[in-house]
């Protein structure tokens, strides 16, 4: 099958989002001027090392898109598979001014670097100052890039000098309704490695 997605694709469900997983789940938190906010993206990554660097894409002008805009910092939480039905509750549309920490019941605390909320007992946590908000093609899409400038591990998730995904299991986002955990990882050395 191949088709042109301005032609459309002729199947019951939209499939590139099916074709680029597992996705990382950065779960967003941030404050403004109507209060706390958090909420789960799909389309979110890490883009650069030195200095770290993230990106999240937004359709729509959302709470957490607006109060980036407003303050100009926001967090990401790392989901982890014990906290996906508090993730997917926080997902939903809601109105504006809703604080979804109360309304999932998840604790926060304050970041150190910036004002904003994180979600206290998260794996880790990603400080960030926006860089860029750039409009994107279409109808209302935006793509925010953020300087990482504060890091928590949570403490059990360090083993011998090492942050250890296996101990909290990421969750990702795959097509559709599907979402996958990491329970097993495996380590490859790139050629030239020892």
């Amino acid at each position: 099958m191949f088709y042109r997605p301005e032609e459309g694709h002729g199947l019951p469900h939209n499939p590139f989002n099916a074709l680029i997983t597992p996705r990382p789940i950065g779960w967003i938190s941030t404050r403004g001027s109507k209060g706390d906010n958090l909420a789960p993206y799909s389309f979110f990554n890490g883009i650069a090392y030195t200095p770290p660097q993230v990106m999240v894409a937004s359709t729509g002008r959302k709470d957490s898109l607006r109060n980036i805009e407003e303050t100009g910092v926001f967090a990401v939480n790392i989901v982890e598979y014990a906290a996906r039905e508090a993730m997917n509750l926080t997902s939903g549309s809601y109105p504006q001014g809703t604080d979804e920490f109360t309304l999932a019941d998840i604790d926060r605390t304050e970041c150190e670097t910036i004002p904003c909320p994180r979600v206290s007992g998260a794996p880790a946590t990603l400080e960030c100052r926006v860089n860029q908000i750039i409009r994107l093609l279409g109808e209302d899409n935006h793509l925010i890039l953020g300087e990482v400038i504060g890091i928590h591990l949570r403490d059990d998730c360090v083993v011998d000098g090492r942050f250890d995904v296996t101990r909290f299991q990421p969750l990702a986002r795959g097509g559709y309704r599907d979402y996958s955990v990491v329970t097993e990882v495996f380590e490859m050395l790139r050629p030239g490695q020892e």
